[in-house]
């Protein structure tokens, strides 16, 4: 007898998933691009004085339409076809983005336009990211929703990434009007993939017909109740939104600290987000092999990115900050994975799309308060005291998180099955649970 071949990678033998997954590679890469590009055109060209809070402005404006238009986004993914809903986004964005391309070759942009074609992007990604996750079990096979997850959320890391290695370079060479004409070019990307891939149809949403075995009145739930018949899930989301005051601030702490204290350029700036981009993408694949309970483990994760991110206020050495946010990434990622994964499961299929649109309000409602906090913090504060800052302020949501582990999850009343008890690490997110997008 010969063994069994192994199964191929789900991007490889699944071409609808992969379609969509490289479509949100690319949409979530062309504004990870954009924010760092301008974040640094910001701090090295466009200000002279108070950069800090007109940086922690620009990325208060990059994250507020997500918490703003949770509502929204959840009733548009609820109501339209996914695909639509991911094809439009993703096209309004380009537009958005070539419309900026042209203004800025034209003559300088000014700072106010940035700012609006910032928000303008932002609000497409508001709807394109929950919306992808919501359409997981309508891309894939049940068994192959963890492995999903874990492509999904690698997303972000990749964007990181290739987002960061391109955006503050870019921004050197060839201005704001060359980083929006490749944003436009990504997004452009993102609408064609997404348009050809096919989407199984679930009920309403997805055929444009009434189907009865839809359940509709599950569907239409309060936002606000949806998280009430989840009182573990909440408590787990409410460390997380405590978490990322302090994480998301690493986006406006990286290009002051850059100009500040390493006096570097934009290649230094691109090297530290690719740091923190490459921790959290090997984070995204390897998550699932920490072991113990995903409190415990995401607990022990947040102490450890407390640690790497207080580092740098004491050692201002490249390498040294560089493997420090490498590993505060990696710590982001795996988090990310084994919770978003354990949601998968625990909330009803009925409420996915209210319940992600929640989440990312939730965890996304700290990030314009913590971009406006450390950026003006950072006009008058080093940024080695805001690292510092960053670690000690992560403590507390580790130590909450902690004590959840000896709890178990209440299945919501609609729910599936689940089991009992939390998944071990094996069966089990900037978004995102660990940090910011």
């Amino acid at each position: 007898m010969t063994a069994p071949r192994p199964a191929a990678p789900l991007i490889l033998r699944n071409r609808a998933f992969a379609a969509v997954w490289l479509g949100q590679v690319l949409t979530q890469a062309a504004v990870r691009m954009f924010q760092v590009g301008v974040s640094w055109w910001i701090v090295a060209y466009a200000v002279r004085d108070a950069r800090g809070l007109a940086s922690g402005l620009f990325m208060a404006a990059c994250t507020l339409p997500a918490v703003v238009l949770a509502p929204v986004v959840a009733g548009a993914v609820g109501r339209f076809a996914h695909r639509s809903v991911l094809r439009s986004a993703a096209g309004l964005a380009a537009a958005t983005a070539g419309v900026l391309a042209v203004w800025a070759q034209g003559g300088g942009p000014p700072l106010a336009g940035v700012y609006a074609a910032a928000l303008a992007l932002a609000t497409c990604q508001a709807f394109f990211d929950p919306c992808l996750t919501t359409s997981v079990p309508e891309l894939v096979d049940d068994a192959d929703i963890e492995t999903a997850t874990g492509f999904e959320l690698s997303t972000q890391s990749l964007a990181g990434l290739g987002g960061a290695l391109l955006g503050a370079l870019t921004v050197d060479r060839a201005g704001v009007a060359g980083l929006a004409a490749g944003c436009a070019a990504a997004y452009a990307g993102a609408a064609v993939l997404v348009a050809s891939a096919r989407f199984r149809a679930t009920g309403t949403a997805q055929t444009g017909r009434a189907d009865p075995a839809a359940s509709a009145p599950p569907a239409q739930r309060p936002l606000r109740r949806i998280l009430g018949d989840l009182p573990y899930v909440r408590r787990i989301l409410v460390c997380f939104t405590a978490a990322n005051l302090f994480t998301a601030a690493v986006f406006v702490v990286i290009p002051l600290y850059t100009r500040s204290v390493l006096g570097g350029g934009g290649g230094t700036v691109a090297l530290l987000e690719a740091s923190l981009g490459g921790g959290a993408l090997v984070g995204a694949f390897t998550g699932t092999r920490v072991p113990g309970r995903p409190t415990v483990a995401g607990a022990c994760c947040l102490g450890l990115m407390a640690l790497a991110l207080a580092l740098p206020g004491l050692f201002s050495h490249l390498p040294v900050v560089a493997g420090c946010l490498a590993v505060a990434g990696w710590c982001a990622g795996a988090v990310s994975v084994r919770f978003v994964a354990l949601f998968q499961r625990l909330v009803p299929t009925a409420d996915k799309p209210g319940f992600f649109a929640v989440m990312q309000a939730v965890l996304g409602a700290s990030l314009p308060v913590a971009s406006l906090v450390f950026g003006s913090a950072g006009d008058f504060l080093s940024p080695q005291t805001l690292c510092l800052v960053q670690g000690a302020g992560l403590l507390p949501a580790a130590c909450a998180l902690a004590l959840l582990g000896s709890r178990t999850p209440e299945p919501a009343p609609s729910a599936e099955p689940v089991p009992p008890a939390e998944p071990a690490a094996p069966s089990v997110e900037p978004e995102t649970v660990g940090g910011a997008r």
